[in-house]
C-alpha cells in the first residue's frame, strides 16, 4: 500500500526521483496523468485500469460526464520507465499544469501517488485540516443513506 508523504526536487530539465518506497510497489513502469485539484497522479500499470473504473463507473454507457473524465485523465496521460535510480522526467505540460517548481510533495493515497508543488500543497492541506471534520461528516451520512 502507498502511504506516506516524502519531499523531492525537480531540476530545470523536469527530472525527479519517485520515492524508493513506492517505486517499490509501482512497478518498472508507471502512469503519470493530470489529477484532480491540480496535482498529478502517478499509479502502476497494474492499478491504471482499476483507477478509471472507479472513476468512470464503467457502465457501459459513455455518457459526457465518463467522456470528459476520460479525457481530462486519459487525454494527459504519459507512460514513463524510471532509470535505475527511480528518476523520470514529467512532460512539460503535466508541469505547467500543477506548476511545479523546485520543491515537490510525493503522498501516497493507497493505489496511487500525487506529486504536488510544495507551496500548492500546504496550501491544501491546511485547507483539508481545516475541514476534515465537515468531510467525514457527509461522508457518513452518505453511508446511512444506504
Amino acid at each position: 500500500m502507498l502511504i506516506g508523504s516524502y519531499s523531492g526536487i525537480l531540476s530545470p530539465k523536469r527530472r525527479t526521483a519517485i520515492p524508493k518506497r513506492f517505486l517499490d510497489e509501482l512497478g518498472k513502469k508507471v502512469i503519470i496523468a493530470k489529477w484532480y485539484e491540480g496535482c498529478l497522479v502517478i499509479v502502476g500499470t497494474d492499478a491504471w485500469e482499476a483507477l478509471l473504473d472507479r472513476l468512470s463507473g464503467r457502465i457501459g454507457l459513455i455518457t459526457g460526464p465518463v467522456r470528459d473524465t476520460e479525457r481530462f485523465i486519459l487525454g494527459s496521460a504519459y507512460e514513463l520507465i524510471p532509470d535505475r535510480q527511480g528518476r523520470v522526467v514529467i512532460p512539460t505540460r503535466l508541469v505547467a499544469y500543477a506548476a511545479l517548481t523546485q520543491e515537490i510533495v510525493f503522498i501516497g493515497l493507497g493505489e496511487r501517488v500525487e506529486i504536488w508543488g510544495l507551496e500548492k500543497w500546504a496550501e491544501r492541506e491546511k485547507f483539508v485540516a481545516a475541514h476534515a471534520a465537515e468531510f467525514i461528516e457527509k461522508l457518513a451520512q452518505k453511508n446511512d443513506k444506504r
